[in-house]
């Protein structure tokens, strides 16, 4: 990592935390912090990368403390999980324009993936997910993307980067999203025609009220993707006080949720948390927020490692079943009750049980139509 020094500013702990005294049972003295020297990461499961840009947003100042604001309830919450490793790299320093703190990010990035590490991005503005992305596309590795937000940022006509930044995820070419999910939107902040070319695209979009009601059927969604996205914007703004979109969406159980989810991913190896503007965050309720987000990742990434390898077929319950003249497989697994089902390229996906009870009275499964709609 050290060639990546000129990217990364260190944690200024003194700043960060201000003098606060900490127990050996909490994250500050369980992470590895780049205070004066960037830590070894070999051994690390997670990667912290702060980033306080947010030019994309239209804002003239650059929202420097931030990630800070986030690492200062972070580290005080209690780590149960001690041999999930963690580091924290420090704040990606900001570039002279816009596409430098981009350019500084995917390089960063893209070290860390060619580790095998999974990498948490504290953000910066929404379309920070475009340096996010384009470091996989640097690699020129095929992913499944998930964003977590009340809008849908594919607005060709703002100037604003963050607006619009799904338009070059999601069009420009070479593309490496192999399908895109967009978990949380709240209706009256998407066209409607918008949707519908979504919807033919063969992308999943999911609105909040679908989610509040069945969210664990966002597991497998989650589950499949390389890349999760997720903006604050997608909270109600009594629990995320910084979050001037909406008075309503998601409670601060259901985002914990979901980036449990995120953590539970084999696939996942990087979660952005965007759209924290400290200026606006009445008693740091939103960092604290992030924090507990953060914190149910780390449980997810804890629990994705007892569970067991798809290949060990004695780990999982077998299930056949036959639902419209296809005859298929669902696994269950016995140590985390998820669910996967067969294709039939015979590759299995992740689903849900309400997918298995669907096939097994012959009806064909939503998640498996559309998944195979993508492939034919």
């Amino acid at each position: 990592m050290q060639d990546l020094i000129d990217f990364l500013s260190p944690v200024n702990m003194q700043q960060t935390i201000n003098d606060q005294v900490f127990t050996e049972g909490q994250f500050a003295k369980h992470i590895s912090i780049h205070e004066n020297e960037i830590p070894d990461i070999e051994h690390a499961d997670i990667v912290l990368v702060g980033i306080g840009e947010s030019r994309g947003l239209g804002l003239e100042h650059i929202n420097h403390d931030a990630p800070d604001k986030i690492r200062k309830q972070l580290y005080q919450l209690f780590c149960w999980h001690s041999d999930v490793k963690i580091v924290d790299l420090g704040n990606i320093k900001t570039g002279a324009e816009l596409k430098d703190s981009y350019a500084a990010l995917q390089a960063v990035l893209v070290e860390l993936f060619e580790k095998n590490k999974t990498v948490i991005i504290l953000g910066g503005s929404h379309d920070i997910t475009i340096a996010q992305y384009n470091a996989y596309k640097a690699m020129n590795q095929i992913i499944e993307a998930t964003c977590i937000d009340a809008l849908i940022d594919l607005r060709g006509d703002s100037v604003f980067k963050n607006d619009s930044f799904l338009l070059d995820m999601l069009t420009v070419e070479p593309n490496m999203v192999r399908h895109y999910n967009h978990i949380g939107f709240q209706s009256y902040f998407v066209h409607p025609q918008l949707l519908e070319t979504m919807d033919k695209l063969r992308f999943d979009c999911y609105r909040v009220g679908v989610v509040k009601e069945d969210i664990e059927e966002m597991e497998p969604v989650i589950r499949n993707s390389h890349l999760v996205s997720f903006d604050i914007s997608s909270l109600k703004n009594s629990v995320a006080p910084s979050n001037l979109q909406s008075p309503n969406g998601l409670n601060g159980e259901q985002a914990c949720t979901l980036s449990q989810y995120a953590g539970l991913s084999s696939n996942l190896s990087s979660f952005g948390i965007y759209g924290y503007q400290s200026s606006t965050d009445d008693k740091e309720m939103t960092a604290k927020q992030i924090a507990q987000m953060i914190w149910y990742f780390i449980d997810g990434v804890y629990r994705k490692k007892q569970e067991a390898n798809i290949n060990e077929v004695s780990k999982f319950n077998e299930y056949h079943t036959y639902f419209n003249d296809v005859d298929t497989i669902f696994l269950q697994s016995k140590k985390s009750n998820r669910w996967w089902m067969q294709m039939p390229d015979k590759k299995f996906i992740a689903c849900s049980y309400k997918d298995y009870l669907k096939a097994s009275t012959n009806e064909m499964p939503e998640r498996w139509l559309r998944a195979q709609e993508r492939v034919s």
